[in-house]
């Protein structure tokens, strides 16, 4: 089902959704090229991906706004419509988890020991190989509807994956005997905070099963 087929007329919309998934597909890489640098101990690196995510960001809500206008006044039929709204809007909050994370890095400033680099980096591919899945998910969604289980399954695949990552990360963490508990505690909870963006997204990919399957009735 070609994606010109959900809307009355052609407005530009299909444009700015693609646009919409680009940012929301850049900020995942932006988020692990600032990571890497804050483990690389380059802080000033970290601090100019953290603006430029702070700036996609910011581009992808103006987008969202300008989407959900066309949508409510001109081109969606009513019945798909609260549908890609709500898709939009999630997509959104997902690709805001990348900012949220390196804010944290950026107030926090936690020291993270050499031995946990390797499994930190899994845990954040895991996180946004993820957000990728679920982005060509919603590409598939609008222009070939037949694609999309082709990349939603992996969405479940790399949230588990998360899910093993952060749990051997925990463990990790909690079994070394030069962090305090605060610490501890301190680097838990981002761990957590980062496998929640895979969790967010296979929460997204459950939400779009169904829009699809309401859309191939």
């Amino acid at each position: 089902m070609p994606f010109v087929s959900i809307f009355k007329e052609r407005t530009g919309i299909e444009k700015e959704i693609d646009h919409f998934l680009d940012l929301a597909s850049k900020s995942g890489l932006i988020y692990i090229q600032g990571i890497n640098a804050y483990l690389a101990n380059n802080i000033e690196l970290f601090t100019e991906h953290l603006h430029h995510n702070v700036e996609t960001e910011k581009k992808a809500d103006t987008l969202r706004v300008s989407i959900e206008d066309l949508l409510y006044r001109k081109t969606l039929i009513p019945e798909s419509r609260s549908d890609v709204l709500k898709l939009i809007e999630r997509m959104d909050a997902l690709l805001g988890q990348f900012k949220g994370v390196m804010f944290r890095f950026e107030i926090e400033r936690p020291g993270i020991a050499q031995r946990f680099h390797d499994e930190l980096k899994a845990l954040n591919n895991c996180a946004v190989q993820s957000v990728e899945a679920m982005t060509l998910s919603l590409r598939a969604y609008f222009k070939d509807i037949s694609q999309v289980a082709d990349h939603m399954h992996k969405v479940a695949f790399w949230e588990t994956e998360s899910d093993k990552s952060s749990t051997r990360l925990q463990k990790a963490i909690f079994s070394c005997q030069e962090l305090d508990l605060a610490g501890k505690m301190q680097l838990r909870d981002i761990v957590k905070h980062i496998d929640r963006i895979a969790d967010q997204a296979e929460d997204l990919a459950d939400s779009l099963a169904i829009f699809t399957i309401k859309r191939s009735l």
